[in-house]
């Protein structure tokens, strides 16, 4: 296991060393979700619970509900949220999305937040590592299982953020439209100045209207081979 952190050392975050690690993705999601004071969020997916403790770090006016299908992760995050001592603000439960109202008993939940398995099963090499090959490809839960899952346990109103490949754009957007959703924000990721969009940052709301606020360009490094941008480097201090 090794120890990462983020934010000048604030925040310590615990790892496998072989088998699913968070990587930018999960960071560029917790900092462009941008939850009201007092909103029940639920992060389905959590992993290693990165993505929850980084909007816990940033709002100490937020509680947030995890679910982890994978019990070797959900326990993972739990020593995680332990370590941080977010365990009066942040729950880990493991379990399976897609049985969203067995798990919270009819609860409704004012945000949701996932950074969902998007390599598709057959259209991409397998991670050797089963734990990864279940956190990052279709195996366990599609696109469409992640929506469904949401549309469950939100309200009419209720927000939904993701990060997806920018490559697979136009299939988030008819699944979102499919399931119930709006895309309300968009933000469009780079590798660097140039470069083709390489992710999508997205909040949606379920049965919202259709006024979509697209944002500037996010650069993750300043060029091919170079450091990261500014704005990058910012997400790890604040």
């Amino acid at each position: 296991m090794s120890a990462d952190t983020l934010f000048s050392g604030r925040l310590k975050c615990f790892q496998h060393k072989t088998g699913y690690r968070f990587s930018v993705d999960a960071v560029l999601l917790a900092h462009f979700a941008a939850p009201r004071r007092k909103e029940r969020v639920l992060d389905l997916g959590c992993g290693c619970g990165v993505v929850a403790m980084i909007m816990a770090f940033r709002d100490l006016n937020i509680s947030l509900d995890c679910v982890e299908l994978q019990p070797g992760l959900a326990e993972l995050a739990r020593k995680n949220v332990s370590e941080n001592g977010f365990s009066a603000r942040i729950k880990v439960i493991e379990g399976d999305m897609r049985k969203g109202a067995e798990l919270f008993d009819g609860r409704v939940f004012d945000r949701v937040v996932c950074n969902p398995p998007y390599r598709r099963r057959d259209g991409s090499r397998l991670n050797r590592d089963p734990e990864q090959a279940a956190a990052r490809h279709e195996l366990t839960a599609d696109l469409t299982a992640v929506l469904a899952a949401a549309s469950v346990v939100l309200g009419i109103g209720g927000r939904l953020d993701l990060v997806y490949p920018a490559s697979r754009g136009a299939h988030l957007v008819s699944c979102l439209t499919t399931s119930g959703f709006e895309p309300k924000r968009m933000q469009v990721v780079h590798s660097y100045p140039g470069s083709p969009g390489k992710l999508i940052l997205l909040e949606a709301i379920k049965k919202g209207g259709e006024d979509l606020d697209v944002l500037p360009p996010f650069f993750i490094f300043t060029g091919p081979g170079e450091d990261y941008s500014p704005e990058m480097e910012r997400l790890y201090r604040i």
